[in-house]
C-alpha cells in the first residue's frame, strides 16, 4: 500500500501561516543536476575551473535550486493541490555542496474560485544556507481545493 500524506486544504490556510523544508545539498545533488538538466557548464562540474571564477569553487545550478524551494509546497499541499500556477524564483547568493539550504514560504492571499471549489494560495518564499545567508527568495501561486465543498 502507498502511503499519500494528507496536506492542507485551502479552507485550513490563513494569511501568516508558515512552513519550511531543509536538505542538505551534497555532491550527488550537483552531479544528478548536470545530467539531469544536461548543464555540464564548468562552474558546476569542475573545481579547478570553478576555483579560479568569481564564486572561488563549484555551485549547484540555479534550477535545482528552483526546484528545491518549490518541493514544500508539493507537500504542503499533497493531494489538496489542484495546479501550481506560477512560481518565480530569485537567485542572490551561490549554492554549493555542503549547505544546508532552509525554504520558508508564508502564505500571502488567498482568493477564492468557487468553479473549482476551492481558491488560490499566494506564496512567498526565503531561503537560506546554513549561515542564514539568504541565497534565493521566490513567489508562487498554488489553485488548491477546499476541505469542505462551498454552501450553495
Amino acid at each position: 500500500m502507498v502511503r499519500i500524506p494528507e496536506g492542507r486544504a485551502y479552507d485550513q490556510v490563513a494569511i501568516g501561516d508558515e512552513f519550511d523544508y531543509v536538505l542538505t545539498i551534497t555532491e550527488t545533488h550537483v552531479v544528478n543536476a548536470a545530467g539531469l538538466f544536461g548543464d555540464f557548464n564548468p562552474l558546476h562540474v569542475d573545481e579547478s575551473f570553478a576555483s579560479q571564477s568569481h564564486f572561488g569553487g563549484r555551485i549547484l545550478h540555479g534550477p535545482f535550486t528552483s526546484a528545491f524551494i518549490a518541493a514544500p509546497i508539493g507537500l504542503y499541499f499533497a493531494g489538496t493541490a489542484i495546479a501550481y500556477l506560477e512560481h518565480n524564483c530569485r537567485f542572490i547568493a551561490p549554492v554549493r555542496p555542503g549547505d544546508t539550504l532552509r525554504a520558508l514560504w508564508r502564505v500571502l492571499s488567498k482568493t477564492d474560485k468557487a468553479k473549482f471549489k476551492g481558491g488560490i494560495v499566494e506564496l512567498e518564499c526565503c531561503c537560506t544556507n546554513q549561515s542564514n545567508i539568504e541565497v534565493a527568495s521566490a513567489t508562487g501561486k498554488i489553485l488548491v481545493e477546499s476541505a469542505t465543498p462551498p454552501v450553495e
